[in-house]
């Protein structure tokens, strides 16, 4: 039977997720020769190769792919291993290391930190703010133990590293200067904007979800300006120089923008919260879950409407 070495395995696992040596010896602070060595190693355990060139850079070959595949059960069942552990050891205490998107933190984050503090004091969340990509990122480093993103940016429901848990679907309302002839319509849809000028970022998850948004409404937005924090966006808005998108998830009074429910049939965006495989089983982590499914449930803010003047951070 071939050696088998957990540690060897990590680090073939993670040039998968990284692409490159180089990247791999930061994630698991290594040195790239050492990644080198422990893979060269593990290739010679296991009797096939494991890398292959391919230009100054290296692939993984079939046989590799077709290692960690198999493998895969076996870092899910380490992770159970370890939650169980945590959950013997420390009973109702543990600390739990969210990464979570801006707009998800004041909105999620913190109404389920002050629920825990009454209902279990033990269990200590440490906040790391990312963007909606990158905490997936984090996740699979191993420098968060739980990641609240978009579905948008999540990894295929498929992928067997992650429990995802869907949180809510937060509605998209549109800000639109107090002038606007539709600022005080009766009611409004994205398609009686299509001439509008639009403000949204030039690249990232919240332009792709407002072009998507747009397009299934039948058309595709004018982009005036490109900004991609809420408060240079809302005062491009306040100024008349366009209309955007805002999450209601986001959304604070300011005086000047008038925001705008698009009705039931409005966009939305999907947040979802995600633990590696197996980690879901212990407790912390599952009252963490429980108490971001609470303030998901709970916290929805009010519908805009005509005369509602907003702001988002």
């Amino acid at each position: 039977m071939a050696d088998w070495d957990i540690r060897k395995l990590q680090i073939l696992r993670t040039l998968r997720e990284r692409g490159t040596v180089t990247a791999t010896a930061e994630a698991l602070h290594m040195t790239p020769s050492a990644v080198s060595q422990q893979l060269t190693n593990l290739s010679r355990q296991l009797g096939v190769p494991l890398l292959e060139a391919q230009g100054r850079r290296v692939r993984l070959t079939d046989a590799a792919r077709l290692v960690l595949t198999h493998t895969e059960p076996v870092f899910e069942q380490l992770e159970r291993t370890e939650a169980v552990l945590a959950a013997y050891s420390q009973g109702e205490a543990g600390e739990v290391r969210v990464g979570a998107f801006s707009t998800a933190v004041p909105a999620l984050v913190v109404p389920a930190v002050r629920a825990l503090r009454e209902a279990h004091p033990g269990v200590t969340v440490r906040v790391r703010e990312a963007e909606a990509a990158e905490a997936y990122d984090l996740l699979t480093a191993g420098d968060v133990d739980l990641a609240l993103s978009l579905a948008a940016e999540a990894p295929s429901a498929a992928d067997a590293r992650f429990t995802q848990v869907p949180l809510l679907a937060d509605p998209l309302d549109v800000a639109l200067p107090p002038g606007h002839p539709l600022a005080t319509a009766p009611a409004l849809t994205l398609t009686d904007l299509a001439t509008d000028s639009w403000i949204f970022g030039g690249s990232g998850p919240w332009s792709d979800i407002t072009r998507r948004a747009c397009e299934a409404a039948g058309f595709s937005p004018h982009q005036g300006h490109s900004a991609s924090g809420w408060t240079a966006i809302l005062a491009m808005v306040e100024a008349g120089m366009g209309v955007a998108l805002v999450p209601r998830m986001a959304a604070t009074r300011r005086d000047g923008v008038m925001m705008r429910d698009l009705g039931p049939d409005g966009p939305v965006r999907h947040v979802t919260a995600a633990v590696r495989k197996g980690g879901e089983t212990g407790r912390a982590v599952r009252h963490v879950l429980e108490a971001l499914g609470d303030a998901a449930a709970t916290g929805a803010p009010p519908s805009a409407s005509p005369g509602t003047a907003v702001s988002a951070s």
